[in-house]
């Protein structure tokens, strides 16, 4: 059955996005001594940790809950409520994140948004703002017109894969730059390939499996919500789920929801 495998590929999902988490956790405890909110070095190992934890992951699975079979049929808003507040606990990990890397400098008197890494990293950021605060004010509060919101819904899923594709390359370039600064004056230096610079290049090829998957699931696959008016073969097998409401049987077909209602 089509949600079948979808569930299953959620599951794949969400190993590997624990993966993708973990091994940056690790790679910090193991490689840079661990964690500490003291402004020093073991502050700034919360940055990429929580980065990863927030942009990438709980992003990602905030991005698919239009995607799960379930919210196909029934009252919508419990999904826009739960789509919402992923992105918003992914936005407060970001912040969070964002405030162990600037206290670190402070700390140790380094200047801040000098890199690539950082431009990257500070621009998705403030794009993930905007696309949570426009998305909240036009398709969770019930002032909008149903023209002004199917006119915003591929420009909101447009930016959604952005930002994603953002938060990749930024942690991507993070490791990078992490590893230049770490593995520099040492015995073995990056371009030997340590067992550290192996593991967290590792991690990177995570991150972006992780992210090409969620992406995937956003724009090509078949697993997308149906068009309003459209009754589908994947929308009948959900009749088979427990509790689902069944599907009128008339001779044409019988829409979801209102054909402009939003994403």
């Amino acid at each position: 059955m089509a949600s079948g495998r979808f569930y299953l590929f959620c599951m794949v999902l969400g190993s590997l996005g624990s993966m993708c988490i973990l091994f940056t956790a690790y790679w910090m405890q193991y490689w840079r001594d661990g964690f500490a909110w003291d402004g020093s070095v073991h502050m700034f190992n919360w940055h990429p940790v929580l980065m990863v934890s927030g942009m990438v992951v709980l992003y990602g699975a905030a991005s698919l809950v239009y995607r799960l079979p379930l919210s196909w049929v029934g009252p919508k808003l419990p999904w826009k409520v739960l789509h919402a507040a992923l992105h918003l606990l992914a936005f407060t990990f970001t912040v969070v994140g964002l405030v162990a890397v600037f206290q670190f400098h402070n700390h140790s008197k380094i200047t801040h948004l000098y890199s690539l890494h950082s431009w990257l990293g500070i621009t998705t950021v403030i794009f993930f703002a905007c696309q949570w605060s426009l998305g909240f004010a036009i398709f969770l509060l019930p002032w909008a017109s149903q023209w002004l919101r199917s006119l915003l819904k591929p420009v909101h899923v447009y930016f959604g894969a952005c930002i994603l594709s953002l938060s990749i390359t930024s942690v991507i370039s993070g490791i990078n730059e992490k590893l230049f600064f770490v593995l520099k004056n040492v015995t073995k230096p990056y371009s030997s390939l340590p067992s550290e610079a192996v593991f967290a290049n590792s991690t990177g090829i995570l991150v972006v499996a992780f992210g090409l998957l969620v992406l995937y699931v956003l724009l090509a696959s078949p697993w997308k919500r149906p068009d309003p008016g459209a009754l589908t073969d994947r929308q009948l097998l959900l009749q088979l789920l427990p509790g689902s409401r069944p599907f009128p049987v008339t001779y044409m077909p019988v829409p979801l929801r209102q054909p402009y209602e939003p994403w």
